[in-house]
């Protein structure tokens, strides 16, 4: 006994250094709190155990102590429970869920979710409060409505936002196993509503507490962005995470202030897709990734080319990383050399080759493709590079007739613009203003090329269409053209109707009697007026012939080497459109202001400059390339203020704009160029691919001008759709004819039956009660074939593109948990070991003392039967 009572004290001071230890790093705040001073020993103890993981002490304390109050809570507000879960102890844990009246059910579970405890996860959901399963969809804030203590955290000390639900958290931790389990009790994470949305809800909400709605969104966008969730709880992650990630990045820039937190899960989305893609294995997954459906887009794509509807959605939504990625760009690369297999392992030499012969043969193809679109040469010339190579040719031939368009003027123009030529019957203006057999070829292309447009936009849809910047590019250079041949062509109708009134009245040009209208076809070039049709039509053909040749950009992105330097250039054009912002509010302030202060001393200054809104925006202008000169500001009489006033504002100027403002537009190209040289090969994957996806549509296959040109298959199809609409309105008549002759045969043989039923009331009766008999039989076998329906619904087994989505996902989440495994033993790790080590050296305490006592009752029992023994052997003496 005497040794029982030494361990027992030993025992006693141990806890007590424990405690002081603990005392002594909570600080004031435990001596301070009110909770502290509140607490019985018994209590204390209590929770000490629960704490360190004190099994014998928790388990003889739940049965022996009938008064001890469980939900009792340290100075940090918490109870047993809580400490416990913290703690990962997992049989207190258990002990203490199965007291009744058990408070801060809520707040364990969310704490377990959060360390990752996924067998106390468990064990907290089997817990008779989680048997219905309301309480997994409630947050604590509406948790509050139900007048418990499920989760009970004060506002001061509580660890998560109170619109957290556990399948919130989890998926926020990235706890694949504890979403796993979550889902199947049947939590979900509901999507917020719109961000402009006014319901009664969202108003509410917004009203009482903007900020804590505007948090409570983003905690549910973090766990429907979580890879977790994402790959669990979706039937089509892809798709989701596709849809969800271009969600993400419009709100980034509808609410600015959480634009770095919604653009990072809109980036978390796309890397849980591109993360999908790298862990396939064959062809048949990658086909399923990309285009949703195995099964459905080779039974849908023309001519059993896959649909590509997935790649589509991450071209569209910017998914560079998707698109770029090796087992994407080798599906596109199939695709592309579609019925050319042998040419994608040739050498370049050899493709430039097919590129010549293609376009010194581009007529002929053509017109071969025009006859016979279903041959093997038709094949060919519908795959997509022999399209591009096409459409390529086609556009250099349309450039060469431009260049050879003036070939007639490299040397210089014969004419001058003050001749005239032409002899006494003709006007000088019937020709320059006709059209050249080059130039009717130059409108045959444009005719062409809008033909190809107007295609472009009723299939894309015109919202898609001005989408693409370079279809805006296409669209301005044809309207370009189209209103300089216009305006040509006006030129050339009014000098014809002029040449037609001289042929009818006049036989000599040289008649000092010629009207003026008619006088004015005769004058020269110098002579003619500002607004003239002609003159106005050579510069527009000229800023169209500027545009054309830009055009050749868009095919650059096809050449590895060209391709980064075309993005990067589109890149630096942004860039200029951004600081425009900026310039032009700078130069129209001092454009304005030098104006001002020199537009009275126009003829007395040494040069017109700033005289006039004209001469001072000339002026500023050209002064940004060091071409204006000093004495711009120079006036000829003695006015020294104005003039020093002119020389602060253009010194002042110039330092702004030329070492301000261009150095920093220089800084932001080079960042822009900087940013794309870092992450090229991507950048070039994507923007190729874009360019590929343009010729894998359907249609377009024979290039300009031939697309002018029907095709027996487009007069084929148009046939079809005439007598589709020609026998819409006759199969409509007839349907409303049969319809007629069935209703008045109804009403014939409804008034009959009536007549029929009033005289023979008796049979009427049996009849109808023979009629719900029937009713009944075909209820009762509808109700059976329903169900049949049904059953065979849920046995009919998945689909294919379903079965490997499973794959990947397995895949995914194993990748996930073997990375997780293989990070570096942290902290938490370590204290979780020691606290082990605590709990089990409670436990060898525990059992220490129970085989003592043990050992101390056998030895009295050992000591009294070798005293009985001994009396008994002296009485025998």
């Amino acid at each position: 006994s005497r040794g029982n009572e030494n361990r027992l004290a030993l025992r006693r001071q141990t806890i007590l250094r424990e405690k002081g230890r603990r005392q002594a790093s909570r600080g004031p705040a435990y001596m301070f709190n009110d909770h502290s001073t509140s607490l019985s020993l018994e209590e204390e103890r209590f929770l000490d155990a629960a704490e360190y993981g004190n099994i014998p002490v928790i388990r003889k304390m739940l049965e022996e102590c009938p008064s001890l109050n469980v939900n009792c809570v340290d100075y940090m507000g918490q109870n047993a429970l809580q400490l416990a879960v913290a703690n990962e102890h997992l049989e207190i844990t258990e002990l203490l869920l199965k007291k009744e009246n058990l408070s801060r059910v809520g707040d364990a579970l969310l704490l377990a979710i959060s360390k990752g405890y996924v067998r106390i996860v468990e064990a907290i959901l089997n817990h008779p409060a989680f048997a219905e399963g309301k309480r997994l969809t409630l947050s604590p804030s509406q948790s509050e409505l139900q007048h418990d203590d499920f989760y009970a955290y004060d506002e001061d000390g509580t660890r998560f936002s109170h619109d957290v639900t556990p399948i919130i958290l989890a998926a926020h931790c990235h706890e694949y196993e504890i979403v796993h389990t979550l889902l199947r009790k049947g939590a979900r994470i509901d999507r917020p509503h719109d961000y402009f949305c006014k319901c009664s809800e969202c108003n509410q909400k917004q009203k009482h507490d903007s900020f804590s709605h505007s948090r409570s969104r983003i905690n549910a966008y973090k766990g429907l962005a979580s890879p977790a969730y994402l790959s669990l709880s979706s039937e089509d992650p892809v798709m989701t995470a596709l849809e969800l990630s271009n969600e993400l990045a419009v709100l980034a820039n509808i609410e600015k202030e959480f634009k770095n937190d919604y653009k990072k899960l809109s980036m978390q989305c796309k890397d849980f897709v591109v993360g999908l893609l790298d862990l396939c294995r064959n062809t048949e997954e990658v086909e399923a990734i990309l285009n949703g459906d195995v099964e459905m887009s080779h039974n849908n794509g023309e001519h059993g080319r896959p649909s590509l509807s997935r790649l589509k959605l991450a071209i569209k939504y910017e998914v560079k990383k998707f698109v770029a990625h090796p087992n994407c760009q080798q599906q596109l690369l199939s695709i592309w050399y579609e019925n050319l297999s042998g040419l994608r392992q040739q050498t370049m030499a050899v493709k430039f080759l097919v590129v010549l012969a293609v376009a010194v043969g581009l007529p002929f193809l053509s017109m071969a493709y025009w006859i016979a679109p279903c041959s093997k040469l038709g094949r060919i010339m519908r795959g997509p590079f022999m399209k591009f190579v096409a459409h390529a040719a086609s556009f250099t031939i349309f450039l060469g007739l431009l260049v050879m368009n003036a070939a007639d003027r490299f040397d210089g123009t014969k004419l001058r613009p003050n001749e005239t030529t032409g002899n006494v019957k003709q006007l000088f203006r019937m020709k320059t203003s006709c059209f050249s057999w080059m130039e009717m070829l130059i409108i045959s292309w444009v005719i062409g090329m809008i033909w190809s447009e107007c295609k472009e936009i009723w299939s894309q849809g015109p919202k898609e269409y001005l989408f693409e910047l370079w279809n805006m590019l296409d669209f301005g250079m044809l309207a370009i053209f189209a209103a300089s041949f216009i305006a040509r062509f006006m030129a050339f109708w009014h000098a014809s109707r002029a040449q037609n009134f001289v042929d009818a009245n006049m036989k000599d040009l040289t008649s000092p009697t010629l009207e003026p209208n008619i006088k004015y076809y005769t004058l020269a070039r110098i002579n003619w007026d500002p607004s003239d049709p002609q003159i106005i039509s050579e510069g527009l053909y000229a800023i169209a012939v500027v545009l054309s040749f830009s055009r050749i950009a868009y095919i650059l992105p096809a050449n590895e080497s060209f391709g980064p330097l075309q993005i990067s250039l589109g890149r630096t054009v942004k860039d200029i459109f951004k600081f425009m912002v900026i310039f032009i509010m700078v130069f129209v302030a001092f454009m304005i202001g030098m104006f001002n202060l020199y537009s009275y001393y126009l003829g007395a200054k040494q040069n017109e400059a700033f005289t006039t809104v004209e001469e001072s925006f000339k002026t500023l202008f050209w002064a940004i390339f060091g071409l204006s000169e000093v004495k711009s500001v120079v006036i000829n009489y003695k006015h020294k203020f104005i003039e020093n006033t002119g020389y602060v504002l253009y010194g002042v100027y110039n330092v702004t704009m030329v070492i301000v403002l261009l150095n920093m537009l220089i800084a932001m190209i080079n960042s822009s160029f900087q940013e794309i040289e870092d992450d090229a090969d991507v950048e070039w994957k994507f923007a190729r691919a874009k360019l590929w996806f343009s010729y894998f549509e359907e249609g377009r296959t024979l290039p300009v001008p031939f697309n002018l040109v029907p095709s027996p298959k487009s007069l084929l199809y148009l046939l079809l759709r005439i007598k589709k609409c020609i026998s819409k309105p006759f199969l409509c008549q007839k349907k409303s004819f049969q319809e007629d002759a069935e209703m008045n045969k109804l009403l014939f043989i409804v008034k009959h039956s009536v007549m029929f039923y009033l005289h023979n009331l008796t049979v009427l009766c049996f009849y109808l009660f023979c009629t719900i008999n029937n009713l009944g039989q075909r209820k009762q076998s509808s109700i059976r074939s329903s169900d049949e329906i049904h059953l065979n619904s849920l046995n009919n087994p998945p689909r294919q593109y379903q079965k490997i989505m499973k794959r990947l996902i397995k895949r995914y989440v194993l990748k996930a948990q073997i990375d997780k495994e293989s990070d570096e033993v942290n902290e938490g790790e370590l204290k979780e070991i020691k606290q082990d080590i605590s709990s089990l050296r409670y436990e060898l305490l525990e059992e220490k003392s129970q085989n003592s006592e043990d050992l101390a009752e056998l030895i009295r029992k050992l000591g009294e039967k070798l005293s009985i023994d001994s009396k008994e052997e002296e009485s025998k003496r």
